[in-house]
């Protein structure tokens, strides 16, 4: 289900600080009783970590409360007594977790991770009672049934009706007596795993023994700017343990910040090839294992797939998604991987023969070679490397930019609000207003690196938008998180242009959640489908190689020099250099997806992991399995993040960008008519099928063509 409670714990990221005050009690504690702050937001240095469980807990007592409501009055069902009312019901257990769910992913407190254990059991058991309570199930039912027949029903609220009896039809409510009970265990023990799962990769990325303590001659090829920042590392390290500091240390983790440009920038191999291994054995055996966990995970899936009629748990999960069956997904790869799979061998070749006349003849290229010979090519080839273009994106200069493309495509305004509790002292937050002045919502912005912040980078919220009974809007209260490093000294931060994109990228999920339009929670914002989702986020990335919106805020830091054509040529040229290695990487993380999900027999406790991810990996394999490496362990995305049979979903999405971006070129980069369509699609949540969206936006459905030319496989139309 979406949003009758959240129901996917570690999907939710974001970040809080821990108070050190009292709680505040159940009848102070703001994620109960409602916030007095401006806009409501939650007053975060005022929280302690008693008053995230209590909220939770009370939550919990509070939603079940309106449920019982729900099924205990006499009138006939109907939409706005039963539907929309269980659309509305738990108001404080949705703020509350997303409050503490946020804070326990990406801070890595201990004191939060317990409490999320603590309380995950009792989510657990009240999700499974929401669904399985007959009563409610059985108004649900009766209000589809009728559903054609209930006088004024508008079609938002006809599309509510259908997604929550599919919603509760899927997850098991239809069951009857051993089996019910049955799907109420096994989804207590998925839950429980899925969150062990991701707190021991949390924990895993943080193992002292996972880092490289090195000397200014290790890092040779490193630029100057990183080499500060290992430097700052160490000196925080250093500070951490209570020891002086060592100034001749400098400290590399495998921490994105850290590890993505020593594996471009590092002329000592054998370093690169210890950090990869350091990076890509993590869960394997240890405090932190999470083999047995993922067959647990990958087999209690399957019995609940098979409880509910399906012969795997992929079939299963791609109801409710635009692809619909496993077939169509494979087919979906399949298409790609007969495309892209020789021009990633001629890229690997080339990179390889490049390598060899510096090398010699023996070279061969492994997993842990490949950024710095794509890198070092690039550069010959295109007199080119990604540091040539950081000058030009220092970081308040690319906000602004980021930002203006809204202005452009949406006409909307962002104004910082300093008067707004923050959960650390990094947080910006900002109004987001329409061009017609009135709010939109808020966003949080956290963008710098953290010591136990999560790697990688999200969008989430805080609260979703939504409407009352008489039109009135709660704005959203969105949250973007980068790991972006920090400024050292009174250097400016000049972000890479994978940063910048990947700002783009999470501001483009923001954008989803600030412009929704819907009444009804479950149905607004992001809650869409899963292969629907990563469309808005992907579509904003094809900015980043047009000069028309660059020449808007990428200037030189020192100089004040627009981006040069040239060099931006460069640029795109080398972008596309790799496109096709690119995509075959993560058509592997693909096909491994779908490998755990489409088994139809549960996986033997003795079951070798790294053979069944060579099997499953195998036509898309780019280099050869590494002894004691594996993706799996730490694979969080299909064990605890939600893209279970859904992985996919990024490539899918990123056919759909490219299309839909390929009529902002043939109508104008901020064509007026074309961004308003765009805008309605972005504003309609899931109160539309996203298919039907998705034609009327477009007038076609989307092909792999737009893709292709894109990534220069394919020749473009002249």
């Amino acid at each position: 289900m979406k949003r009758l409670f959240i129901s996917s714990l570690t999907a939710l990221t974001m970040m809080s600080v821990v108070g050190e005050a009292n709680g505040a009690g159940a009848g102070e504690n703001p994620l109960i009783v409602g916030s007095t702050e401006i806009y409501e937001t939650i007053p975060f240095s005022r929280l302690t970590p008693k008053d995230y469980e209590e909220g939770v807990m009370e939550g919990i007592r509070l939603q079940q409360q309106e449920i019982d409501a729900i099924v205990k009055q006499r009138s006939v069902p109907t939409f706005e007594n039963t539907i929309a009312a269980l659309d509305r019901s738990g108001e404080v257990l949705n703020r509350s977790i997303l409050a503490l769910s946020n804070l326990e992913h990406a801070s890595g407190d201990t004191v939060m991770m317990n409490i999320l254990a603590k309380v995950t059991p009792a989510l657990s058991a009240h999700q499974t009672d929401i669904t399985l309570n007959e009563g409610l199930w059985n108004r649900i039912r009766q209000v589809y049934e009728m559903r054609d027949k209930e006088e004024g029903l508008n079609s938002e609220q006809k599309r509510l009706i259908e997604e929550t009896y599919t919603d509760f039809a899927t997850a098991g409510a239809g069951l009857e007596g051993e089996a019910r009970e049955k799907y109420r265990r096994l989804s207590s023990e998925l839950s429980d795993l899925n969150v062990l799962f991701a707190q021991n990769v949390s924990n895993a990325m943080k193992d002292p023994e996972r880092v490289m303590w090195l000397k200014e001659s290790d890092l040779a090829g490193i630029p100057q700017s990183v080499k500060n920042a290992y430097r700052e590392a160490a000196r925080d390290a250093f500070e951490v343990k209570g020891e002086n500091d060592d100034e001749s240390m400098y400290l590399v983790t495998i921490f994105a910040p850290s590890y993505m440009p020593f594996m471009k920038y590092a002329q000592r191999r054998d370093l690169r090839e210890k950090l990869f291994k350091l990076y890509n054995s993590r869960n394997i055996g240890g405090q932190y294992d999470n083999v047995q966990l993922l067959k647990d995970i990958a087999n209690i899936r399957l019995e609940i797939a098979n409880l509910l009629g399906k012969k795997n748990f992929a079939q299963y999960r791609l109801q409710q998604t635009m692809a619909q069956t496993p077939e169509a997904v494979m087919e979906f790869l399949e298409n790609l991987r007969n495309n892209y799979t020789e021009p990633m061998r001629a890229e690997l070749k080339e990179i390889e023969d490049f390598a060899k006349t510096t090398e010699g003849e023996d070279f061969k290229l492994q997993a842990w070679d490949y950024s710095f010979w794509s890198d070092k090519l690039k550069s010959d080839r295109y007199a080119f490397n990604d540091e040539d273009l950081k000058p030009y994106f220092e970081l308040q200069n690319t906000i602004d930019g980021v930002f203006g493309l809204a202005t452009k495509l949406y006409g909307y305004k962002f104004k910082e609000n300093t008067k707004i509790d923050k959960y650390h002292p990094d947080v910006k937050v900002y109004e987001v207003y329409k061009k017609d002045g009135d709010l939109l919502g808020l966003l949080y912005a956290d963008f710098f690196y953290r010591a136990g912040k999560s790697p990688g980078a999200w969008m989430t919220e805080f609260r979703g938008e939504t409407k009352t009974d008489d039109g009135k809007k709660n704005i959203p209260f969105i949250s973007i998180v980068c790991n972006f490093s920090k400024p050292v000294g009174n250097e400016p931060v000049l972000l890479t242009p994978y940063e910048v994109e990947t700002f783009l990228h999470e501001f483009g999920h923001a954008l989803h959640g600030l412009s929704s339009e819907a009444t009804y929670a479950s149905l607004s914002g992001t809650n869409v489908k899963h292969d629907f989702v990563e469309l808005f986020s992907q579509f904003n990335e094809n900015y980043l190689t047009e000069k028309e919106y660059l020449d808007g805020f990428a200037k030189h830091y020192k100089t004040g020099k627009k981006l040069p054509s040239d060099l931006l040529s460069k640029f795109v040229k080398s972008s596309q250099f790799g496109s096709a290695y690119a995509c075959m990487r993560q058509l592997g993380f693909g096909y491994l997806d779908m490998a755990y999900h489409m088994i139809e027999e549960p996986l033997r406790a003795s079951a070798d992991i790294a053979v069944f991810e060579e099997k499953a990996q195998e036509p898309v394999r780019i280099f050869e399995a590494t002894e004691g490496c594996l993706t799996s362990p730490a694979f969080a995305h299909i064990f605890s993040g939600g893209y279970a049979s859904g992985y996919y979903g990024y490539k899918w999405s990123e056919a759909l960008d490219a299309d839909a971006f390929a009529a902002f070129k043939q109508n104008g980069l901020f064509d007026k008519k074309t961004a308003d369509r765009f805008l309605k699609m972005l504003q309609s949540g899931n109160t539309v099928d996203p298919m039907v969206l998705y034609r009327e936006f477009r007038g076609q459905e989307p092909t792999i063509d737009a893709l292709m030319i894109r990534d220069g496989i394919k020749p473009a139309k002249k």
